[in-house]
C-alpha cells in the first residue's frame, strides 16, 4: 500500500490502480492479495505461484515463504512494489519460469526463457523410460540420444542419472540452443555431447550403435489452438506444431531411430494424450516391434515406446 499524508498530517492508505495493495509491509496481506489476483486471472495454482514469486524475490524456498507468512514477517515498500510487478506479469499469463528464469525437472534446476520450450513435469516420466533402458543396457557405456533437446532437460537427466552412459543431444533452433549450452555449462555433465543439427541428419557416426533414442517432438496439429496462454503466447511455435495431424516429426523419428539404434534398442517418444494409437500404428507399419503406449502420473497417455528389430 502506498501511504500519503493528508494536509492535516493523518496517514491514508491508497490502492494501486490495478486494485492490489501496493507497498504493504505485512507479508500476509501482500501474499493474500497476490494469490487472489492470480486466481482472478485464471492461473491454475495461484497460491503456489504467489509463493514461488515471493520466494524468487527474496531468495527463499516455498517453505521459508510459508513460515514468513505465519510468523508475520514484513516487506519493505520497495519489496512490495517489486513483488507487485512480478504478480502483474504472471497475471498477464507470462510463464512463471520466464519470470523466475528457472524450470525444475527431476533433480535439475534449468535456466529457461523466451525462445526455448519450458520442460513440463509430465516429461519427467517420459525420461524415466530412457533412464531405465540405459541402466539395463548390456554394455559398460550405453549410448543415449535426445533429439530436439531444447533446454537440455531430458539429455541432462540421462547424463547425470546414468553417469556411465554417453549421451548425445541435438537441437536445431539457434534460440533454444543458447539455453541448451547454458544448462550444460551450469550442470557440467562431462558425458554429454551437444550438437547444433536437425534431428533428421544428426549423429551419422552413431548409426547402429545407440541403445536409446528419445524425443519430445512438436506434436500439436497445425490447426489446433493450445488452451493455455502460457503455451499459446510464449512457447516457440517450432516446438509445438507438428504438421496437419501433429505427427510429421514422429514419422521422421521413426526413420532416424531405425538408423541410429542397434537391434533391440529402444525408441521413446512423448506425445499428446489422444495420439498413442496413431503412433503405435505408424511405428508398427514401419517395422518396429512391441510398440506400447504408457500413461503419465495423471493417467493420460504420454509416452510410446518401441523396440528396434
Amino acid at each position: 500500500m502506498r501511504r500519503n499524508e493528508r494536509p492535516d498530517g493523518d496517514d491514508v492508505t491508497t490502492l494501486h490502480p490495478a486494485g492490489e495493495l501496493h507497498g504493504s509491509r505485512a507479508l500476509r496481506d501482500v501474499f493474500q492479495v497476490a494469490a487472489g489476483r492470480l486466481a482472478d486471472a485464471g492461473v491454475p495454482d495461484p497460491q503456489v505461484d504467489a509463493e514461488l514469486l515471493l520466494g524468487h524475490l527474496r531468495g527463499l524456498s516455498r517453505g521459508e515463504v510459508q513460515v514468513g507468512v505465519i510468523r508475520g514477517d514484513e516487506l519493505s515498500a520497495d519489496e512490495a512494489a517489486a513483488f507487485d510487478d512480478l504478480v502483474a506479469r504472471r497475471a498477464a499469463r507470462e510463464p512463471l519460469q520466464h519470470i523466475t528464469g528457472v524450470a525444475y525437472f527431476r533433480h535439475l534446476e534449468l535456466a529457461v526463457g523466451p525462445g526455448v520450450f519450458v520442460p513440463r513435469p509430465e516429461t519427467e516420466s517420459v525420461a524415466q523410460f530412457a533412464i531405465d533402458a540405459l541402466r539395463a543396457a548390456p554394455v559398460p557405456e550405453p549410448i543415449g540420444v535426445d533429439l530436439g533437446t531444447g533446454s537440455g532437460a531430458i539429455a541432462l537427466a540421462m547424463a547425470t542419472e546414468v553417469p556411465h552412459a554417453r549421451i548425445h543431444a541435438a537441437e536445431n533452433s539457434p534460440y533454444a540452443f543458447v539455453w541448451t549450452k547454458e544448462n550444460a555449462r551450469r550442470i557440467g555433465a562431462d558425458n554429454l555431447r551437444l550438437v547444433f543439427a536437425d534431428l533428421a541428419v544428426a549423429f551419422p557416426e552413431l548409426d547402429g550403435t545407440v541403445d536409446v533414442v528419445i524425443s519430445n517432438p512438436p506434436y500439436v496439429p497445425d490447426d489446433a489452438i493450445p488452451r493455455d496462454p502460457e503455451v499459446r503466447l510464449h512457447d516457440p511455435h517450432a516446438a509445438l506444431y507438428g504438421g496437419p495431424d501433429g505427427l510429421d516429426v514422429v514419422r521422421e523419428l521413426s526413420h532416424v531411430g531405425m538408423r541410429l539404434l542397434r537391434p533391440g534398442g529402444l525408441l521413446v517418444i512423448e506425445h499428446g494424450e489422444l495420439q498413442g494409437r496413431a503412433i503405435r500404428d505408424l511405428l508398427t507399419a514401419a517395422g518396429w516391434r512391441a510398440a506400447a503406449t504408457h500413461p503419465d502420473l495423471t493417467l493420460r497417455d504420454r509416452t510410446t515406446t518401441a523396440i528396434r528389430p
